[in-house]
């Protein structure tokens, strides 16, 4: 029984649990976050980088393709009943068997090995953040949900596109969106300087802020995602480029497909407009908060540039992203800008190439 587990995990986390937790699992399945999450208050620090473990575990399941999709479907749900109630019975153990052995990231297999532990830690969570984190992990596992009944097995040789932009922006909203909201009401929740925020207009300026940050991950990763059957630009849109997913596949429609890509970036630069005016609302006084957010929007915003003038976007062999040098220079940079508000927005308009 999965409770008993759970119970005894409870009695026995420690702080060296939680750093390996939070510094080596994290570390090890995502680098770019973890850094996000160090420069991070201590007030919100465990509560996001759980809420981030607790759905990386979801998404482990989602994406791993030694199991059909009914089988992920069913460990996903199961999933969702742990974070309805932690101390539930029955599940956790099924999970952890069906994967064993199977994974080649280690860091992903050894955050499953830990589940029971972090089951204890998100049961041991104040009430109000444990509410916070059920919403946003149960929404980010409804999209993973969404993408195993909506596309066709990977193995299938079939692709399919989403329908329309609305089915698009409440894709975007479910995997990263909800991010922003829950990120706006924690920090809101755990931080006295952020007392005076519209709270419903920035959450709304979160939402976008999440929404860009997805926009230009389905563009940095369509051709990979055609390969796996998966379109996430809308058939609307291709109808009106006078394009097919088949086409897609074809590299040397890249040039074909610049106007597609470009409707794409002129969405996320949309978004990301909200996410300059979130980040500029955080008070100066809170630089962890301010950096925090700051350094995916110029990450974002660097990896648009680059898609826009890229010749080779449908290119599986090509990879279009910043430079960890690039990201360096950015951090350092930004520590000295980090309070100017209008520094910080000549910054933005730089990196938009503009």
């Amino acid at each position: 029984m999965v409770s008993g587990r759970v119970g005894c995990a409870l009695s026995r986390i420690n702080q060296a649990e939680r750093q390996q937790l939070f510094i080596d699992i994290l570390k090890g399945v995502s680098r770019s976050f973890y850094l996000t999450l160090r420069v991070l208050p201590n007030s919100v620090r465990e509560p996001i980088g759980l809420a981030y473990l607790l759905a990386r575990a979801a998404d482990t399941l989602a994406d791993t393709t030694v199991l059909p999709n009914d089988k992920r479907l069913n460990y996903l749900h199961c999933f969702k009943s742990y974070i309805s109630n932690p101390n539930a019975a029955g599940g956790c153990d099924v999970i952890q068997t069906a994967l064993q052995g199977t994974l080649e990231n280690q860091d992903e297999s050894r955050l499953l090995e830990l589940l029971p532990q972090l089951f204890a830690l998100f049961a041991s969570q104040p009430e109000a953040d444990k509410n916070l984190i059920r919403q946003v992990v149960n929404t980010l596992t409804d999209g993973m949900v969404f993408d195993l009944q909506t596309f066709p097995p990977e193995e299938s040789g079939e692709i399919k596109a989403l329908q329309q932009a609305t089915e698009l922006d409440h894709y975007t909203y479910m995997v990263a969106g909800c991010v922003g909201e829950f990120w706006t009401e924690i920090s809101i929740a755990h931080n006295k300087a952020l007392s005076h925020w519209d709270a419903e207009k920035q959450t709304g300026l979160g939402v976008q802020f999440g929404k860009g940050l997805q926009m230009t991950n389905i563009l940095r990763d369509l051709p990979r995602d055609l390969r796996i059957g998966r379109c996430y630009l809308p058939q609307a849109w291709l109808n009106q480029h006078q394009l097919s997913v088949e086409q897609l596949l074809d590299k040397s429609n890249s040039s074909k497909a610049m106007p597609l890509l470009q409707q794409g970036v002129v969405v996320a630069e949309q978004h990301f407009a909200a996410a300059e005016q979130y980040v500029l609302a955080i008070p100066r006084r809170c630089i962890r908060l301010r950096l925090a957010a700051l350094w995916p929007l110029l990450i974002g915003l660097a990896t648009l540039e680059k898609l826009s003038a890229s010749e080779d976007w449908l290119d599986t062999e090509t990879t279009i992203k910043v430079e960890r040098r690039w990201v360096y220079r950015m951090m350092l940079k930004s520590i000295l800008l980090v309070c100017s508000n209008s520094a910080l927005s000549r910054w933005i308009k730089t990196t938009k190439g503009h």
